[in-house]
């Protein structure tokens, strides 16, 4: 019998990885995968769908990650006193694919969205070689906490948007829901040739919104798209929403008050906030101040 999260205890949900790169290849404009191996990703579980982890990123022109600690009792405290010019950068990514070669090697695919050197992952993954190491924690149990997208029995549709942030979760997703599921996606990217080819055996009909800006702006075209899509009736739909804070709060609105599915059916996560950098949102989130994605918060 196959344990459920619940069921597992919490710190054995995860634990540090060493994940080796081995080769990488561009995507489209905004996109770079890396393909990622190593000797201690044989005890990697990941639970599919949205999966994520957190990468340990190598500061300056390091070429490799080197943590204080990695004991499960002491290495968020190593971690976090180690002087900020000096501090291996923790990023949250998705896992866009786990696989077994022939070989019986573990191998694991992450894609970066590219914006120059303007943040420290894009700035690394610009530079990523094979050979490079870095550091990360993953599931270590497929079942496990950072899986959020949750199918419930009885869904006859599936409602999704996404932003370039939150795309490579969203086709992760899109590759494993149950062939002939009836989904509509909303995409949001910011260039004509990140509308990349996503494979999936659901019944999918995905509506690409190029984003003309960056501004507050961008919400207000995401709701227009949405509400000028005509969906088929369904009885019991399933939203997963995930990218910029407060678009990600908008569409929840909208699917809520104005498509009238159950609140506690719809999945929505911020990825990252308009006008707030990512240490922002790591200090939040150290300070127990981060949104709730509880389905009963606030619309």
């Amino acid at each position: 019998m196959t344990a459920t999260a619940s069921e597992v205890p919490a710190e054995a949900h995860f634990r540090f990885f060493e994940l080796e790169v081995l080769r990488t290849r561009r995507l489209g404009h905004s996109f770079l995968r890396v393909t990622f191996g190593g000797e201690s990703l044989a005890g990697f579980r990941s639970g599919g769908w949205d999966q994520s982890l957190s990468l340990f990123l190598p500061v300056g022109d390091a070429e490799h990650t080197v943590l204080p600690s990695t004991d499960e009792d002491t290495w968020f405290g190593a971690w976090r006193a180690v002087p900020d010019a000096e501090r291996p950068v923790m990023r949250s990514y998705t896992v866009r694919e786990q696989r077994r070669t022939e070989e019986g090697a573990v191998e694991v695919d992450i894609d970066f969205v590219l914006h120059g050197d303007s943040s420290p992952a894009s700035r690394w993954a610009g530079r990523a070689v094979p050979g490079r190491r870095i550091m990360a924690i993953g599931p270590a149990v497929a079942a496990n906490k950072s899986v959020r997208f949750q199918l419930p029995a009885g869904t006859d549709a599936v409602w999704m948007y996404a932003d370039e942030t939150a795309l490579p979760a969203a086709a992760a997703i899109l590759q494993a829901l149950p062939e002939g599921t009836p989904v509509h996606a909303w995409f949001e990217v910011p260039h004509e040739d990140d509308r990349l080819e996503l494979a999936t055996s659901a019944k999918a009909e995905i509506t690409w919104i190029v984003r003309a800006d960056s501004g507050p702006g961008r919400t207000e075209r995401v709701l227009t798209e949405i509400r000028g899509t005509e969906l088929p009736a369904a009885a019991a739909p399933y939203g997963w929403i995930a990218g910029e804070a407060g678009t990600v709060r908008a569409v929840r609105r909208h699917m809520v008050q104005e498509r009238s599915v159950n609140r506690r059916a719809v999945r929505f996560t911020g990825y990252w906030r308009l006008g707030a950098s990512e240490e922002q949102l790591l200090a939040e989130a150290y300070a127990g101040q981060a949104p709730s994605e509880d389905p009963d918060s606030a619309l």
